[in-house]
């Protein structure tokens, strides 16, 4: 397909992709979707043909593939709960009168917080910034931990910086959670070897993000995204 495609040829190529989604393919990429959709992406007038069939094959593929899923609103109860949980685990570090037990505490909070922050705050700014979401699911390498599924239509439709931020979201708020549990240290009963594991885990969680997370993970789609919005321009 040319480097710009038309209005027809990302219709037949949808329609050839839909079918065979239709026959039970599920990988995207082999079907060349992703591919296309790099190209849609580069031309708003694409972006509005093809939003729609592109969301419908997006979440049938996602369907098919992708077998453990929950609704969005359950999805984030259970992800507030653990967040609550956290913050239990900080007053059982402030009000131990066990230092171990307090530093396990403190430890706990920042592993809880870093793990059910990431989803919800993607959603929240996906939210504000007029995106929808499918669904929550799991997956990953093991172990497996909980995903918000992006409806793609609406995913499209958004300004490629925007797409950035919702991206970016769900990692930061991942990488400053363990330093929001450090800064309750000082008031708490927890020795300072905790503290210094908390340290430890976002300064690894950082490092993972600058030598990992930009080839394979959220900041490589902000980065993807970015790119799109100075082509803009």
């Amino acid at each position: 397909m040319a480097d710009s495609p038309s209005v027809e040829q990302v219709a037949a190529e949808l329609k050839r992709i839909e079918a065979a989604v239709g026959d039970g393919e599920t990988d995207l990429g082999k079907l060349g979707f992703w591919n296309l959709m790099a190209q849609v992406k580069l031309d708003p007038a694409l972006i509005e043909v093809a939003a729609d069939q592109a969301g419908r094959v997006d979440g049938k593929a996602f369907e098919a593939f992708t077998k453990l899923r929950s609704p969005v609103w359950f999805g984030n109860l259970l992800l507030a709960m653990g967040l609550a949980e956290g913050g239990f685990l900080l007053l059982i570090a402030k009000y131990s009168f066990s230092p171990p037990e307090a530093g396990i505490a403190l430890i706990g909070a920042a592993v809880i917080w870093s793990v059910c922050v990431h989803s919800p705050a993607h959603w929240v700014a996906g939210r504000l910034l007029g995106m929808r979401f499918r669904c929550y699911f799991l997956g990953g390498p093991f172990p497996p931990r909980p995903g918000l599924k992006t409806d793609y239509a609406s995913y499209l439709r958004t300004d490629p910086r925007r797409r950035a931020w919702m991206h970016a979201s769900g990692a930061l708020a991942t990488k400053v959670a363990p330093f929001v549990v450090l800064a309750f240290w000082p008031g708490s009963g927890a020795p300072a070897w905790a503290a210094c594991v908390v340290l430890a885990i976002g300064v690894v969680q950082i490092l993972t993000d600058v030598f990992l997370s930009v080839k394979t993970s959220d900041w490589k789609k902000v980065r993807r995204e970015l790119a799109v919005g100075r082509s803009y321009t």
